[in-house]
């Protein structure tokens, strides 16, 4: 055995960022934020013990997750890697926050999705340990759709996909996962991790709810927290864009011009979207890249990626200047980011009703029209894609 399986994506020399997968899924999980991300970071993706390509006997009955973390370290060291960036999903965020408990050194920042500080009641995973170990993986899969998506999202390619790979588990390597999240308790320990922290929750999580994002971010010293809507347990698959734009500006690099454009542009990408940004790059003249070149350092290398406001409120804001300037081009541009950012069109609608008061009625009238225009597209959208 060689340790985690794993694949590694970007540049060699770029600064590291370590991923970590959900119990029961594999690091296909990540797929959706990796060409992103790897833009900007060496993006290293692994398996769990018994998950994908990683074999079972990496850890045995008995397992915690300190045992996990260790094999990270080991990964990261056979890798040549000093100190990493971290975001995990679920267990995948526990291994991150263990090892931002215990090994500060190494952890230069932790992102932590759908994750808790205790996960439940040590009895129902050991009870789940059994099941696995007597039945295998089929009982489980079974349930796995209810418990990792919201019923509109259930039966989309990738929630399949990801319910293939839980089939494939190794029934010994789940468990002893199992086992580890049974004995995992860092409620006390959360003071300990002092790097700069963001908490991500699924408002719909039915196994990790918001209230289990808040007690991570209220016990991490400087911890940011935002909650994806209309995301359950897997909310980095289901919400994609959402979780990427909401973990971005956590991976800000160093200063500089050269940093903050490439910074500025992962942040840009994933919060007006690729094609957006692709028509923009494309229609740059000699004339307009000096503008472009500032848009991308300054509004999104440099404020849309500050740590005092997250994404959500930042739209908020967004959409407000915008009414009052009268810029509806712009205005539908930020509406479809405001989605990505994670807020409901009932939460725009109430932004919009509060320009009313503020900016004037005629303005948010015309808001009103263009908001309801992307909404509408925005949903037909997603009906032909589910």
């Amino acid at each position: 055995m060689d340790g985690l399986y794993h694949r590694v994506d970007g540049q060699s020399d770029a600064p590291a960022l370590i991923l970590g997968p959900s119990l029961g899924t594999s690091l296909r999980v990540w797929d959706a934020q990796v060409t992103v991300l790897a833009r900007r970071h060496r993006v290293i993706r692994y398996d769990l013990p018994g998950h994908g390509a990683s074999a079972a006997e990496l850890v045995g009955p008995g397992a915690s997750v300190g045992d996990l973390a260790a094999l990270v370290l080991d990964l990261a060291d056979r890798l040549g890697i000093a100190t990493f960036a971290y975001a995990g999903v679920s267990l995948g965020g526990a291994v991150g926050t263990w090892l931002a408990i215990h090994h500060p050194e190494r952890v230069a920042s932790l992102s932590v999705v759908c994750s808790s500080a205790r996960f439940g009641q040590p009895a129902g995973w050991r009870d789940r340990a059994a099941l696995v170990r007597a039945d295998g993986m089929r009982p489980l899969a079974e349930t796995a759709r209810e418990r990792w998506f919201t019923a509109a999202f259930r039966d989309v390619p990738a929630a399949t996909a990801l319910v293939g790979d839980l089939l494939a588990v190794d029934p010994a390597g789940y468990a002893a996962c199992c086992d580890a999240l049974a004995d995992f308790d860092v409620r006390a320990d959360l003071p300990g991790v002092l790097c700069p922290t963001f908490v991500v929750a699924g408002r719909d999580d039915p196994a990790t709810p918001p209230a289990h994002a808040r007690e991570l971010a209220d016990g991490i010293p400087g911890a940011t927290l935002v909650e994806i809507p209309r995301a359950a347990h897997l909310a980095n698959v289901e919400r994609s864009a959402a979780v990427l734009a909401a973990l971005v500006g956590n991976l800000a690099g160093p200063d500089g011009d050269e940093a903050r454009y490439a910074t500025g542009m992962t942040v840009r990408r994933a919060v007006l979207g690729d094609a957006h940004v692709d028509r923009a790059q494309a229609s740059t003249t000699d004339f307009t890249s000096d503008f472009q070149d500032f848009i991308t350092r300054y509004a999104w290398g440099e404020i849309w990626t500050r740590p005092g406001l997250d994404h959500r409120s930042r739209s908020c804001i967004t959409l407000t200047a915008l009414v009052a300037h009268g810029h509806l081009d712009e205005l539908a541009l930020h509406v479809r980011a405001a989605l990505r950012n994670g807020l409901t069109s009932q939460e725009i609608k109430e932004v919009l009703l509060q320009t009313a008061v503020y900016c004037g009625v005629p303005a948010a009238n015309s808001a009103f029209a263009v908001a309801s225009r992307v909404l509408d597209e925005e949903t037909r959208t997603q009906d032909k894609e589910h």
